[in-house]
Formats: C-alpha cells, sequence, structure tokens
C-alpha cells in the first residue's frame, strides 16, 4: 500500500485559516491520503468538500490537554458526528492516568467509543507518550484497548515532543493485535515515516504530508 493511504493529513494550528483548511483539503484529495484531521469547528467543512471522495474526515475531541471533563467530550464527539466525521481522536485524561486512577481513565474513554462506535465511527485515543514512563505507556495502551478503542496514538503534536519509535514499539508489544497504533507529531520524512510503520504503527498524523510523499 502506499504512504499516501497510512497519511492523516493533520492541520489543527488555532491560527488556521479557512484558506489553510482549504488547501489542505485539497491536497488530500490529490493524493488520496487517508484523511483531513482537523479541530472540531471544522469538521462540517472539511466534510462537504470531501464528499463522494476517498478521503475521511477526521476530528480531535477533548485536545490538546484530555482534561475536560467526559460529558463534554461526549458532547464533542456528537457534535462531530453530526457535523459529518469519520473518525474522531479524543485524549485520554493524563492526569487521571498519572494519578493511578485507571477505572476513571477507561470510563472516559468508553463513553466516547461507544457515542463513536453506536455511530459507526472510528475511535482513537491519545494517551501523550512524551509524558509517560516506559511503564506507563504499555499500561495506558492496555487502558485504551481494554475501553475498546480502535487506535492507540502516540501524540496530540502540542506536548514537549511527538512520536519516537520507541513510543510505537511498546504500544504494539502492549496490545498486539487488539487494536492498532497511530503515531502522531514530528514525522517528517519519508524515513520517519516508514520507520513508524516498522515499529508497528497502522496510521501515521502528519503535517509534512506533501514532503513526506516528496511534493513539497
Amino acid at each position: 500500500m502506499s504512504l499516501n493511504h497510512y497519511l492523516d493529513h493533520t492541520l489543527l494550528n488555532p491560527e488556521a485559516t479557512e484558506a489553510q483548511i482549504n488547501r489542505v483539503t485539497q491536497e488530500a484529495l490529490a493524493n488520496h491520503f487517508c484523511s483531513v484531521m482537523v479541530n472540531p469547528y471544522w469538521v462540517h467543512h472539511v466534510h462537504t468538500q470531501l464528499a463522494g471522495s476517498d478521503v475521511k474526515t477526521a476530528c480531535v475531541i477533548g485536545f490538546p490537554l484530555g482534561a475536560n471533563t467526559t460529558a463534554i467530550k461526549v458532547a464533542e464527539s456528537e457534535q462531530a458526528i453530526h457535523d459529518g466525521v469519520d473518525e474522531l481522536d479524543m485524549v485520554m485524561n493524563i492526569g487521571e492516568f498519572k494519578s493511578g486512577h485507571l477505572a476513571i481513565v477507561q470510563k472516559d474513554i468508553e463513553a466516547v467509543v461507544e457515542t463513536g462506535h453506536q455511530a459507526g465511527k472510528l475511535v482513537k485515543v491519545i494517551i501523550e507518550t512524551a509524558l509517560l514512563t516506559d511503564a506507563e505507556i504499555s499500561q495506558a495502551s492496555k487502558v485504551v484497548a481494554d475501553a475498546g478503542a480502535d487506535f492507540v496514538k502516540t501524540s496530540t503534536g502540542f506536548s514537549t515532543r511527538g512520536a519516537a519509535v520507541h513510543d510505537v514499539e511498546l504500544m504494539k508489544a502492549a496490545v498486539g493485535d487488539r487494536i492498532k497504533v497511530k503515531a502522531s507529531g514530528g514525522i517528517h520524512s519519508a524515513e520517519e515515516a516508514q520507520a513508524m510503520l516498522d515499529a508497528g504503527a497502522s496510521r501515521l498524523g502528519v503535517s509534512a504530508s506533501m514532503k513526506i510523499i516528496g511534493k513539497a
């Protein structure tokens, strides 16, 4: 499969303009990227432009901190589904995870997973590996799998660093074939992208998609 089909073409900058969103959407259409990943506000706009294509509309939930209440994450998911989203990338409650309150973290994820799955949508969960130890990365990945999500995802791209090959290896080892792994943040070249896939990722979240496929 072409590298293009692994890429979630991403624009999450708070200052992203309509023109920039349109550019990313057209790039995704022209190059058959897997999805366009945007903030929830832009979902309807992007979905309308992608209608009838093979490119999915995706958005983030509880982004970038994961510290919204479960009710807000669910409401945000419901709005995005109403607006035409295909995939939801939610942020785990990182503070509660590091507090050791795993049941609360799992319940938070389960609420968004249930909302997404009832509507036939894919749900990915960002664990923000930059803020976790190796042991915590493994444990968080298992919580995400136990909660029924479709993917566990490395990073928001808004923390101290993005994805690392080592993170992906840990996540893949933790979940096996139960769920898939998405690497995101700090992937800037085809070589880096391929390294993430080789480590066990099945999807890549990138803003440098055009550079990665050699069309920058």
